[in-house]
């Protein structure tokens, strides 16, 4: 797996771009603690409709390329933007519309992850 301060840089810096365009609800999955895990964390944040989750993952790709050069490996979901997964290879973006995170609940399939909840800028 990936050096961890520099995953804490590009997760530091995907909660940024999140944030600048109102993003909400960021939660970030530590993984790194469980025996058998794919990656070592999720950020999982959600927006109210189709633009505006475009809008954070546009955001988050600008920002944490601006800021440390690094790009995604993938970015799925664009097109009906109700779910953009973002592939940072130890790092896992999911920017949800609320219908669809509360459907797929990503937040409890790892139990036994760290759950840190980040609160919302207004």
């Amino acid at each position: 797996m990936s050096n961890t301060v520099e995953d804490k840089k590009i997760i530091e810096k995907i909660v940024e771009g999140i944030q600048d365009v109102k993003g909400k609800k960021i939660v970030i999955v530590d993984m790194t603690q469980l025996e058998n895990y794919t990656c070592g964390y999720f950020v999982i944040c959600e927006g109210e409709s189709n633009t505006q989750v475009n809008s954070i993952a546009e955001n988050i790709k600008d920002h944490v390329r601006e800021e440390l050069r690094v790009k995604p490996f993938a970015v799925d979901g664009m097109i009906n933007a109700e779910w953009v997964a973002m592939d940072y290879g130890n790092i896992i973006v999911h920017v949800f519309q609320p219908e669809a995170r509360a459907f797929y609940q990503l937040e409890t399939l790892w139990e036994d992850a760290s759950l840190n909840e980040i609160p919302d800028v207004d």
